[in-house]
């Protein structure tokens, strides 16, 4: 590449960026770092003129856009029109793939959960396993979006992962068939009479009125319900309506369920239990023809280190209001708000710009809920929940006064546990063979609970409240 051309280039990337930053100093007055936005150009300049093989200018821009956006936290991201279309796939619960929640460390995809009843649940993928390759390809040098995208596809086309699992000495190779991965919200049945169990899976645009429908399915068979179990356990979250939704089903009218605060005036926010908040895209409430005895029967509301985000709120604004027990683990810890820009038609940014709170004011982020009664998973131990990662231990995580990470565990326990974990079967939730379930239960009939051992309740840190973050 000539100089004259060269130059050109570097005066119109130092034009574009001299652009981008009037445009960001209206928004917010500072002082823009001159020297590294000259050393951005610089870059650029020589990438088009020194690299192997010409880049075209598109793809640079939009790399780098990209790269800059991965690197504030695990959570935000640049989406392409692909990328962009799967997030609305996710939220309405039907999309091609594999179906598992997933963060990225130390540049691998690491899971936090597989969702149930999909191919990468039947498959025995763990929450805790990095992925280190998608078919062929090394996931190093990938971005989480691009890994995502890479393990999306159409039903019924194939996909091996080859996965690092601790304890184990050699890679895992497993070859996977996409499905449509049709996430059902809800599931709910009467596990003895009297008594209701309420699962969510995963918070969608439909939860709240699934919900409702089950809720009164059930009132229908036995109107005189004793006690309802909300199991919550490794519900990755999902869209904020169906959190506030699920909660105001159970909390009095005009309850505050979750607020946040964050840099933009429209980040400060507080969201209550009235219809506006909860149905934004339909004209009836679905809550309203829901039984009045709802709002008192005794609650327990079961969670683990896979809890996360929209299943926090849940958690959170249900204990702080003392209208149900909340029982299991600490949860994962992801209390930060994701908003989502259109930049053009086909491309949008994913940005974290909020943290969310609960309504006593307490920060959720890398913290997560702290059970009232802490119960282990099986009745000899919390097994392989403790091998489960938290938002504490993810690369980049957005920071907060007193929060929580993984277990420690000392040598003779990790081997143990990792004992344990090869020959660890998913546990049927909603069954007698459910241990933490049959302990909700005994809970709801005033018998003995079987309270964990080894669990601890972190000491309380009242630093990062909402009123101290303004």
């Amino acid at each position: 590449m000539g100089n004259k051309l060269r130059n050109f280039l570097i005066f119109a990337v130092g034009i574009i960026v001299g652009a981008f930053g009037t445009a960001m100093a209206q928004k917010q007055p500072s002082n823009l770092p001159v020297e590294e936005l000259r050393q951005l150009s610089d870059i650029f300049g020589m990438i088009k003129s020194d690299y192997v093989e010409p880049i075209d200018d598109r793809k640079l821009l939009k790399e780098a856009i990209a790269g800059m956006v991965s690197s504030l936290d695990p959570h935000s991201s640049y989406l392409d029109k692909k990328e962009l279309q799967e997030l609305k796939e996710g939220t309405s619960g039907k999309f091609g793939g594999l179906g598992m929640e997933v963060g990225m460390e130390d540049g691998l995809v690491k899971v936090i959960s597989p969702i149930e009843d999909t191919p990468a649940y039947k498959a025995g993928i763990r929450p805790g396993d990095l992925i280190t390759k998608l078919d062929s390809a090394p996931v190093k040098g990938m971005t989480l979006t691009q890994a995502v995208k890479k393990m999306r596809g159409d039903p019924g086309t194939k996909i091996t992962l080859t996965i690092t699992r601790k304890g184990v000495l050699r890679p895992i190779v497993l070859t996977l068939t996409r499905d449509m991965i049709t996430v059902r919200s809800v599931k709910s049945k009467m596990i003895e009479p009297g008594y209701i169990w309420l699962r969510i899976v995963q918070f969608q645009d439909p939860t709240v009125e699934d919900m409702a429908e089950h809720i009164r399915k059930l009132y229908a068979k036995n109107p005189h319900i004793k006690g309802i179990v909300l199991d919550l356990r490794n519900d990755p979250g999902g869209v904020l309506p169906g959190a506030i939704g699920v909660a105001s089903a159970f909390l009095p009218p005009e309850a505050l369920v979750v607020s946040t605060n964050g840099q933009l005036p429209e980040s400060k926010a507080e969201f209550y239990a009235r219809p506006e908040y909860y149905t934004p895209r339909i004209s009836q409430d679905p809550l309203a023809k829901l039984p009045a005895a709802i709002k008192k029967v005794p609650m327990v509301v079961l969670v683990n280190a896979g809890s996360a985000s929209a299943s926090e709120i849940v958690a959170g604004a249900l204990q702080d209001h003392k209208r149900a027990v909340i029982m299991g683990s600490q949860t994962f810890g992801k209390g930060s708000v994701q908003t989502v820009r259109q930049l053009t038609e086909d491309t949008a940014l994913k940005l974290t710009t909020a943290r969310y709170y609960t309504p006593s004011g307490e920060s959720i982020q890398a913290k997560g809920i702290v059970p009232d009664l802490l119960v282990d998973e099986t009745a000899t131990g919390n097994g392989i929940n403790d091998l489960r990662i938290r938002e504490a231990d993810l690369d980049k995580h957005l920071s907060n006064e007193g929060e929580v990470k993984s277990k420690e565990l000392d040598a003779e326990e990790e081997s143990k546990l990792l004992e344990t974990a090869k020959n660890y079967k998913p546990i049927e939730y909603g069954t007698a063979k459910d241990f933490q379930l049959m302990q909700a239960l005994n809970h709801l009939k005033g018998k003995p609970v079987k309270l964990s051992k080894t669990q601890k309740k972190p000491e309380t840190d009242k630093t990062d409240t909402k009123e101290t973050k303004k």
